[in-house]
């Protein structure tokens, strides 16, 4: 069993920067887990926004490449989403979640464990 806890969120600038926090905790190692995160605006579907897989291989959806970066730290049970030239777009609920299992990365069905969100808002 996993719990993940966001944080980081806020209101932002466009053009700014923000780093949200994903804090893991319970009796599996974080460090077998493959991590994303995912977003959701109002009135859309939660979509693949970023992965980085146990071996730290890192896999982002089109929107955010060269914007958006995915880390994680092990040993802290932390993964974090640098997100830099924030746009108005950008505004939704970010939530992480994490997976043990193959699959696609960008299908939110095949992660078991998710977080509660963080409401990222891009002022323009």
């Amino acid at each position: 069993q996993v719990q993940l806890a966001e944080s980081g969120g806020g209101l932002v600038q466009a053009g700014g920067p923000l780093r949200l926090s994903c804090a893991a905790s319970g009796r599996t190692f974080i460090s077998s887990y493959t991590l994303a995160w995912f977003r959701q605006a109002p009135g859309t579907e939660r979509e693949f926004v970023a992965a980085i897989t146990r071996t730290e291989g890192t896999t982002y959806y089109d929107f955010v490449k060269g914007r958006f970066t995915i880390s994680r730290d092990n040993a802290k049970n932390l993964v974090y989403l640098q997100m830099n030239s924030l746009k108005p777009e950008d505004t939704a609920v970010y939530y992480c979640a994490a997976k043990i299992s193959t699959g696609s990365f960008y299908r939110d069905s095949n992660y078991a464990y998710w977080g509660q969100g963080t409401q990222v808002t891009v002022s323009s």
